[in-house]
């Protein structure tokens, strides 16, 4: 299955999470920017709420998509050993990387809610959205993230690599994945469009979810 676009992809998505039984006050929180637009349709066609859940990937050097880990703003940080000991990166440069990338995410948090308040997810079941899985490690950390303070975690995407949904299982209550296909290369090969996803679109779809709510 190839998806004309994420918001394609996002409707799909919300047909399967439809028949689950316990989401209907459950919080949808995608992570940006190219989960929010599948975040969006999932909340908009499951009449749920939606936040953002900032998470930022740590890239290898001179490799940027390549992931060695990735962190949250609480401060958990998930690390690919394996990658982190190819590229031998040293514990001082792996930790002047990740306090960039927590200043990275205070800013982009503020940028997208404008002001405003993240959603207090305590007690209440979290639908974390992303627009694919491939290695999974941003998944886990915004898993992680969460376990704490939600009553169930289910990882929602369109697509994602067998082993990486299978690694979710062991972190999240459920997983939820359209397709998990035998060749598995890059996200962006099922879709259609998968044009970069900009920070004002972000900030659109978050006012209009929110609109959608009052």
């Amino acid at each position: 299955m190839i998806f004309a676009d994420r918001r394609d992809a996002g409707r799909a998505l919300a047909r399967a999470l439809r028949a689950m039984p316990g989401l209907d006050e459950a919080v949808v929180l995608a992570l940006p920017r190219g989960g929010v637009p599948v975040g969006y349709e999932v909340a908009r066609e499951l009449r749920l709420p939606l936040d953002v859940l900032v998470v930022r990937k740590l890239g290898a050097p001179g490799q940027e998509e390549l992931a060695l880990g990735a962190v949250a703003r609480t401060g958990v940080v998930v690390v690919n050993a394996e990658i982190v000991r190819a590229f031998a990166i040293a514990q001082e440069q792996m930790d002047a990387m990740v306090a960039r990338e927590r200043e990275e995410i205070a800013r982009r948090e503020a940028l997208y809610r404008g002001g405003r308040a993240g959603m207090d997810v305590t007690g209440r079941a979290a639908i974390v959205v992303d627009d694919g899985l491939a290695t999974g490690s941003t998944m886990k950390a915004a898993v992680r993230t969460l376990r704490p303070v939600a009553a169930r975690l289910v990882v929602a995407v369109p697509v994602g690599s067998r082993e990486a949904c299978e690694e979710l299982r062991c972190e999240a209550d459920e997983v939820v994945c359209v397709q998990t296909p035998e060749r598995f290369q890059a996200v962006g090969e099922f879709y259609r469009d998968f044009n970069q996803t900009s920070d004002g679109e972000v900030r659109e779809l978050l006012v209009k979810a929110g609109s959608m709510a009052e």
